[in-house]
């Protein structure tokens, strides 16, 4: 268990960098893949509920600390839509209700059933951006409906609930090579 939860943070500290290097896509309303949020949500369901906590806070707070880092110094093509008025930690409360809703679905994981853990990526992703969205106008002082950001919503879930198979099987080849059992032995 040890070894794999150790393994799950370097993978979150690699998204982390490779975030900062996946062009959004401008057919696709300007869509991201948000691999770092992907990571928090396939790594939560592999793992024991202290363990998400710890997935959720690190990467709550590595996520705030790139948009923080965006306002200040950050380039303007790679941050996009920096962030204005919210508080560092915000992301972290959101990552850990993300995480608890994967972790509804566990043991549904654990019979071999991913692909459920797969599309409801793409649903947590979903729910994260739009609640930030609506904290944003929130926050703000004004809320102006915008469809334009709503079909970007609905792009960025569905693109990066594609790429969730790739990194579940990610997780098992690491999870065997650490020896950690994320499935039930049928």
């Amino acid at each position: 268990m040890f070894p794999y939860s150790i393994s799950l943070i370097g993978l979150l500290l690699l998204s982390c960098i490779v975030q900062q290097f996946l062009p959004s896509v401008s057919s696709w309303y300007d869509a991201r893949i948000l691999i770092l949020p992907l990571i928090v949500l396939c790594g939560s369901v592999t793992v024991s509920t202290g363990i998400m906590l710890i997935l959720a806070y690190l990467g709550g707070f590595l996520w705030d600390a790139q948009q923080i880092l965006s306002v200040t110094q950050g380039d303007p093509i790679v941050y996009q839509n920096p962030p204005d008025s919210l508080k560092f930690g915000y992301s972290i409360i959101l990552y850990t209700l993300m995480g608890f809703l994967m972790q509804g679905i566990r043991p549904i994981f654990r019979e071999g059933k991913w692909y459920l853990s797969a599309a409801l990526t793409g649903v947590a992703i979903f729910l994260y951006l739009f609640v930030e969205y609506l904290l944003r106008g929130f926050v703000g002082g004004e809320f102006h409906p915008n469809d334009g950001m709503i079909q970007q919503i609905w792009a960025t879930s569905i693109l990066t609930m594609l790429l969730s198979p790739v990194i579940f099987w990610i997780l098992f080849r690491v999870a065997d090579l650490c020896g950690h059992t994320i499935r039930y032995k049928n």
